[in-house]
This record gives structure tokens, C-alpha cells and sequence, in this order.
């Protein structure tokens, strides 16, 4: 019995994909062709020196008294019985420290084989919620681009990008954290956040980590790169922009069209009014050219989940990327808020966020809106859900599905929504399990 579940163990080694059976291919060959040496040395020796005590002993282990069929099918099995057994040994001894506990080996090759091959995603957005749609979709592909708002001017980013005059840090921070390949001691310690403090009071210890890197390295997007591999993340974080930009947006007063210009990303949604549109100054700041190369790249391009104004369409705004995203022939995916968001999206429907992102960007830029469709627990006050709206009646490029997160319900659940886009994906390439 143990001799056929190691026999169970070993076989999975064997499936296509795993990158193993070309190196055992060299393995035996190696093996054999030492073997074959080692034989002729014998029979040279035995031929020579007939009157050697331990000849006929090695006679004897030769099993020279069966036929050569029997005996070449024998030593083959042993053989290559043994070469299975050490590989698996040394393969069990080597990786065992650096495999979760309860995993296989094997299961853990195979998956990141599986992930390495995974479609090419491109996510456009910022906040909370590009973190959340991270944490979901790595565990389905490696080829992930994160492409992040470079607008922030609160907090500590804010901080940073006043005195030191670096790109804020922030959203970057938590999409790295997110796509870490073990978020455990050291994303914990990525995004520990000073309190108390003279000076460092507010600040995250991954915010000054990654400003310390870029002085060390001389560039911001080199420092995020090295700080990825810290945290051993698969896939990319990049700023949709170097250009140092200022989000600003025109805001109607509660009650009045009388309309006042709110310049800052975080004055935004602290103002009493509803916006009416934002913008960039400059206006002409340019894409950063790997974003670019990702979306023209993509197989699936998705905008949210966010704030729509503050995360989302600072990105949109930066005009040769959205043109990128216009011409790019990926799936193209807008994940609308489960709940509205106090100071930038209050009573807004499903639609007013479809609409509100056309107004900046232009009609049919995506092809399916995802929304939610549970609204089964209670929301903190002054939160809404969003609702569907009954301008999408028949419209074919709504999407809906219960996507909530049970303990949080203002927002998505990474493992759902991730799940949804992937099987969109797949309906759409006709990779259907």
C-alpha cells in the first residue's frame, strides 16, 4: 500500500505543463550513458583479470544465471524506480521550507505554472478597491498590471509629495500589498502606518519605504519595482503617469447652480456639493509608456472598482492612455461601487456611474458593466446601495451578480468578483470548463 501511494505521489510529475519531464529526460540519458561507461569499465576488467576473487560475485549481482530479456527489464525498472525516488527526495528536502503548510509541492508547480500562462489583465483604478479586485485575481493569472492614480494630494502621500516632491506612494502601497505572493509579516509591516509619533505621526511605513527607494534609486517607478520584489509580487504596479498632475473639478452647491472650482483630490469629497466634471492640470501630461504596452497587450482591461471621480478618472483623464484603452481589443470591463461614496457619488444608480464615466471619456468605452445584485444586510448610515437603475432595461452590456462581501457590504468580495471576470473572460475566448 505505501508503495502505491508514493506511486500516487509521483505521477502527478508527470502532467503536461510542469516544465519537469524535460529534466528528467536529461536525468536518465545522463544516467544511462554513466551506466554504460560504467559497464564497459566491468566487462574490460572481467575480461582482463579472470582470476579476481569478486568476479564471480559480480557475476552473481549481474544476474547472469536469467535470460537478458528478464534481466534488462529488471535492472530498467530498478532503475528508473530509484531515479523517481531521489528526484522526489530531493525535490521534497529543497522545497519543503518555502511550501505553505498542507500544500503539495506538485499542486504548488502546477498552479504557478497555470498562473504564469493566465490571461494578460490590465486593472485602471486606485483606493480600496483596485486592492480588493488584486487580491481576487492573482490567484487566477501573473500577468497583472495595475494601473494606479498618481492624483492623491491627502494623507500621507500627500505629505511626501509636498515635502520631498515624489509621486505620492499610497495606492501604489496597497495594489503591492495586495498582489504579494504571502501577505503575512512583511505586508503587514509594508503597511503599518505611524501613530503618535513626532513627525512621523499619519505615515505608512511602505509610504517611506518606497520614498527612501526612490532616492536611493534615482526613479520613483524603479523604486516601486524593487519594492514588489521585497514583497514578492507577481505582476505590476504602475503610476498611469510621471507627470507630477492636480485633479480639479467643478462642484454645483446643494440647491443652486452656482458652481465652485475645487482644486485637490482629497478637497473633493469633502465638499458640500456634487461634481460636475474634474479634470487634469496639466492637461497634457502623458502616459507612462509600459502602461501603455500593457493595455495594447491586454486580453481583459478593467476600470474599477474605485471612487469614480478620485480613483478611476484621474487615470481615464490622461488622454493617450484612455486612447490606448479605445483601441485596445480586450475585454473591456466596468465594475460599478456596490455602495455610494458620501461627498462624490450620493443616490447615485448603476447608470449615473455608466454615464458619468462616458461624459469624461466617451461613449462605449467598455464593453459589460458587473454589478451587484445582493443587497440582503445593512449598510453603515449615511450609505446607499447602489442601484441598478431603470435606464439599463435590456441594455445587453449589464452584468449582474451577488458579489457582496459579507462582513464588509459596502464593498466587493475579491474571491466573487474575481471569479465573475474570469468566467466573462472565459465566455468570451470559449475557454468554457
Amino acid at each position: 500500500m505505501k508503495y502505491k501511494e508514493n506511486l500516487r505521489q509521483l505521477l502527478p510529475w508527470l502532467a503536461p505543463g510542469l516544465g519537469v519531464k524535460r529534466w528528467l529526460t536529461f536525468i536518465l540519458a545522463g544516467i544511462t550513458l554513466f551506466a554504460v561507461g560504467l559497464a564497459y569499465l566491468l566487462l574490460d576488467i572481467y575480461r582482463t583479470s579472470p582470476e579476481t576473487w569478486w568476479l564471480p560475485f559480480l557475476s552473481y549481482l549481474s544476474l547472469r544465471f536469467l535470460s537478458r530479456p528478464l534481466r534488462i527489464i529488471i535492472f530498467g525498472a530498478i532503475g528508473i524506480g530509484l531515479i523517481f525516488y531521489g528526484i522526489w527526495g530531493i525535490n521534497r528536502t529543497l522545497l519543503r521550507p518555502f511550501i505553505r503548510p498542507g500544500r503539495k509541492i506538485v499542486d504548488e508547480l502546477s498552479q504557478y505554472r497555470r498562473r504564469g500562462r493566465g490571461a494578460r489583465i490590465v486593472v485602471i483604478g486606485g483606493g480600496h478597491g483596485l486592492s480588493t479586485l488584486l487580491r481576487g485575481l492573482k490567484n487566477y493569472t501573473h500577468n497583472l498590471t495595475a494601473v494606479v492614480t498618481v492624483a492623491d494630494d491627502g494623507g500621507s502621500s500627500g505629505k511626501l509629495r509636498e515635502s520631498m516632491g515624489i509621486l505620492p506612494p499610497g495606492d501604489i502601497r496597497n495594489c503591492l500589498s495586495a498582489l504579494s505572493n504571502d501577505e503575512t509579516m512583511m505586508t503587514q509591516l509594508f503597511q503599518y502606518r505611524f501613530s503618535g509619533t513626532d513627525g512621523l505621526d499619519g505615515h505608512s511605513f511602505g509610504n517611506l519605504f518606497i520614498s527612501a527607494l526612490s532616492n536611493i534609486t534615482g526613479s520613483f517607478e524603479e523604486a516601486v519595482a524593487e519594492s514588489g520584489r521585497v514583497l514578492s509580487v507577481h505582476g505590476r504596479v504602475l503610476p498611469s503617469t510621471l507627470r507630477n498632475v492636480k485633479l480639479i473639478a467643478d462642484m454645483t452647491l446643494p440647491h443652486s447652480a452656482y458652481e465652485v472650482r475645487v482644486e485637490g483630490e482629497s478637497k473633493i469629497p469633502t465638499f458640500a456639493g456634487r461634481v460636475r466634471r474634474v479634470w487634469l492640470e496639466p492637461d497634457d501630461a502623458s502616459a507612462f509608456p509600459p502602461v501603455i504596452r500593457a493595455i495594447l497587450s491586454a486580453d481583459v482591461i478593467v476600470i474599477g472598482p474605485g471612487s469614480l471621480y478620485t480613483s478611476i478618472l484621474p487615470n481615464l483623464l490622461v488622454s493617450d492612455l484612455l486612447s490606448a484603452v479605445k483601441v485596445s481589443r480586450a475585454l473591456k470591463l466596468f465594475v460599478c461601487n456596490i455602495a455610494s461614496q458620501k461627498g462624490e457619488t450620493d443616490a447615485y444608480s448603476c447608470y449615473d456611474h455608466l454615464k458619468a464615466l462616458e461624459a469624461h471619456t466617451g461613449k462605449n468605452l467598455v464593453d459589460l458593466v458587473i454589478a451587484n445584485n445582493c443587497q440582503e444586510t445593512d449598510l453603515p448610515v449615511s450609505t446607499e446601495w447602489t442601484e441598478i437603475g431603470d435606464e439599463f432595461s435590456g441594455d445587453h452590456r449589464l452584468y449582474t451578480a451577488d458579489l457582496l462581501d459579507k462582513e464588509h457590504p459596502w464593498r466587493h468580495d475579491s474571491d466573487r468578483l474575481a471569479q465573475t471576470i474570469m468566467d466573462l473572460y472565459a465566455e468570451r475566448t470559449g475557454n468554457l470548463a
